[in-house]
Parts: structure tokens; sequence; C-alpha cells
């Protein structure tokens, strides 16, 4: 990917020198030749074409605000009853992700859920223990949390 970017940007700048004038917007122009360029030529690279990794990168960070904005409301929610009815518990929840990365960004997201901590992985990376705030409705969010992470984050890393 960074070897796609670095040759858009080179399209760009020869493009942009060979105009009558340099300037910026000479430079956009030639930076969208160069995706046309580049999106012909993927089938030369061995990886894919870095667009639609930025698309993917672009869909998991609106999902992660719209769960941000979400669980902030519900937190609100939460905050403002008068009266707290808890009931904790531990959880666990398996995972097909693969490597660090992919479980620490599930991890991380997955604390966005009101309410949800993971405590824990385990050694094979394959079980994520949550602790949850109110448990049946903590577990059913996690779960339904946890499918759409997992989606995204494959988008992004897995191609």
């Amino acid at each position: 990917m960074p070897i796609q970017v670095l040759l858009n940007i080179f399209i760009a700048y020869l493009w942009m020198f060979l105009q009558d004038e340099t300037s910026v917007l000479n430079f956009i122009s030639g930076y969208f030749v160069g995706l046309i360029i580049l999106f012909f030529m993927r089938r030369f690279f061995k990886k894919p074409y870095y667009l639609f990794t930025l698309a993917a990168v672009g869909k998991l960070f609106v999902i992660f605000i719209h769960e941000l904005f979400t669980s902030s409301i519900m937190v609100m929610k939460h905050v403002l009853q008068p009266k707290l009815d808890v009931k904790p518990g531990i959880f666990k929840v398996e995972t097909d992700l693969e490597g660090d990365l992919e479980i620490t960004l599930l991890s991380l997201l997955i604390c966005l859920t009101p309410g949800s901590v993971v405590m824990e992985v385990s050694s094979d990376s394959k079980m994520l223990y949550i602790h949850g705030l109110n448990m049946p409705d903590s577990k059913e969010s996690v779960i339904k949390s946890k499918s759409i992470f997992e989606k995204a984050i494959k988008d992004v890393t897995r191609k």
C-alpha cells in the first residue's frame, strides 16, 4: 500500500509539472488521474488497491463514531436515572480474530459498549472475558457490537 500511495503522489507531481502552471488545483487533478491509472494497474500489485483499504478504514471510523455517540447517550441515561438497578457479572465471548492488533482493537471497541470492560484475553486469543454492569442487557449489547466490529476490523486488516 505505501508503494501505491507514493506512486500516486509521483503521478500527481508529474501531472502538475507537465501543465502550464504549478498550482494546488493541478496537483489535485493529477492525484485523481493517478487514482484512475493505479486502479487499472491494480492487478500488478501484490497488495489490494489502497483506496479500498482507505474506504474500509473510513467505514470502521464511522462505526466507531456511531458507537461512541450511542454509548454516550446510554451512559447519560444510566447516570441520570434516580435509582440504579445493576446486576454485574462476568461472561466470555469467543472471537475469530487473529493477531495482537485485531484483538486489541476489538477489546478497545468493546469497551465503548456501556457498562462493559474487557478484563482478560485468553492465552490462545480466542476468548475475551468481559465484565458487564447490567448482565442480561450488557451481554446482548456486547455480542451485537462484537459482530459489527469484527466484520469492520477484518475488512481493514485482511485483504
